[in-house]
């Protein structure tokens, strides 16, 4: 861990001395933009609006003491978010040439605009957000900028890449199956996936295009722990919150991380000798009952999306829309039982959070994935690592493996109780 200062306490710093300006800081996230090998970081890059509201930041807010708190900073935003002036494609042609022009920004879109944000563009995405790779057949695939042989992972493929190139400080994405926790820990990032509840309503989607309703969350990218805290309070309203200490955190043992690869093993233990190091009390916590998480959460969350892209399964890329047709298939008394079964693990994760404060649990089995190579057969090996908080709802933070040394891309899920956002977000900030 580094005594240095936060990358957005640095900017801020830097505004507030005027040793920088919110004009030089969005020429520069310009210039950095679509920097990696494969130039699709964004898919809608929105520089001249974003130049000109530098130009503006000013003089909207002339007195610095009213600045607000993100006044300046760069944060990039997925492409299933309107933004005023902009089509969103959710990662395909099809949207893409369907969709107007939005006429009125998303409520997330509103929410950094009002914080004083500079939004550089759209980034790209899975197709429908529905994949874990940053695979896509219309827009290409994404690749990391730091390493063109490695994809992203995604669904909020572009959101990882804009912070790894620094295009941007943070970047919004969505999180219903991973789609934050995997692109971050696969780019050396970490990520914040809200709880549900602070996710749902339809204010907060308004504007937003949804996968499956009952498992879709918003959430962050950034580079350090410290940033959370700030971010989650501008945007998502989370408030600040003391910084817990001995908690008792609950990691999953042999039984669950027995096809995990060297390296994300070792990145593990290391993240356990540092929680234990820093006063928390870490025990083994029995997982047997997470066994059928990947199933109950993959079928409803395929009803869920086929229901939003009925009739439309043609036009996207043949392995989504086998899924979506797939998810049409299923039947009502199916769904009845896979509800039944939800609320049934839902409380034995209550059950498991009165015996624990926090749990720890490696993002994916793996550090990388292969630009180029067949990855059909790693979502469901993936999957099954971050289904269990995506069913529960749960908020999760990603700790990034080089944080304390450990290999590249192995990222580890610290999860917390439902609403627990606030306390999750001081502890990690406290690594």
């Amino acid at each position: 861990m580094t005594n240095a200062s936060s990358p957005l306490t640095l900017l801020r710093d830097a505004l507030a001395s005027a040793a920088t300006d919110p004009v030089t800081i969005a020429t520069e996230a310009a210039g950095r933009a679509n920097s990696n090998a494969s130039h699709n970081t964004y898919l809608t890059l929105t520089t001249t609006e974003s130049l000109h509201r530098a130009e503006l930041l000013p003089t909207i807010f002339s007195h610095a003491q009213n600045r607000p708190p993100l006044y300046g900073i760069p944060i990039s935003i997925k492409d299933c978010f309107d933004v005023v002036g902009t089509t969103t494609s959710c990662g395909s042609h099809y949207y893409a040439q369907l969709n107007p022009n939005a006429r009125k920004s998303s409520w997330v879109a509103q929410r950094l605009l009002d914080a004083g944000a500079i939004i550089p563009g759209k980034t790209h995405l899975h197709q429908l957000a529905y994949g874990i790779t940053g695979e896509n057949a219309d827009y290409g695939d994404s690749v990391q900028p730091r390493d063109a042989t490695l994809l992203t992972g995604g669904s909020s493929s572009g959101a990882a890449a804009s912070v790894q190139e620094g295009s941007a400080l943070a970047a919004i994405g969505t999180d219903t199956g991973g789609s934050v926790r995997v692109p971050a820990a696969l780019c050396g990032l970490t990520g914040y996936r809200a709880s549900l509840g602070v996710s749902r309503g339809e204010e907060r989607w308004a504007g937003a295009f949804h996968l499956a309703p009952s498992f879709d969350t918003l959430g962050l990218l950034f580079r350090d722990l410290r940033d959370g805290p700030a971010l989650a309070s501008a945007i998502y309203d989370i408030p600040a919150a003391p910084t817990p200490t001995q908690l008792r955190i609950g990691y999953a043992g042999d039984d669950f991380t027995h096809d995990c690869e060297p390296e994300v093993l070792s990145a593990f233990a290391a993240w356990k000798q540092h929680l234990t190091h820093h006063g928390s009390t870490l025990t083994p916590i029995d997982t047997a009952f997470w066994a059928d998480s990947l199933e109950i959460f993959s079928t409803i969350q395929a009803s869920e999306a086929a229901q939003i892209h009925r009739n439309r399964y043609q036009h996207f890329e043949p392995a989504i829309a086998d899924r979506l047709a797939w998810g049409a298939s299923i039947t009502t008394t199916q769904l009845e039982t896979l509800h039944h079964r939800l609320d049934i693990f839902r409380t034995q994760i209550s059950s498991l959070f009165q015996q624990v404060d926090l749990l720890l649990v490696p993002c994916a089995p793996v550090n990388k994935l292969i630009a180029g190579k067949d990855q059909s057969h790693i979502r469901g090996a993936i999957l099954r690592y971050t289904t269990p908080a995506s069913l529960a709802g749960l908020p999760t933070v990603t700790l990034a493996g080089e944080a304390i040394g450990a290999p590249f891309g192995t990222g580890m899920q610290l999860i917390a109780a439902p609403m627990q956002d606030a306390v999750l977000l001081a502890f990690a900030a406290s690594l």
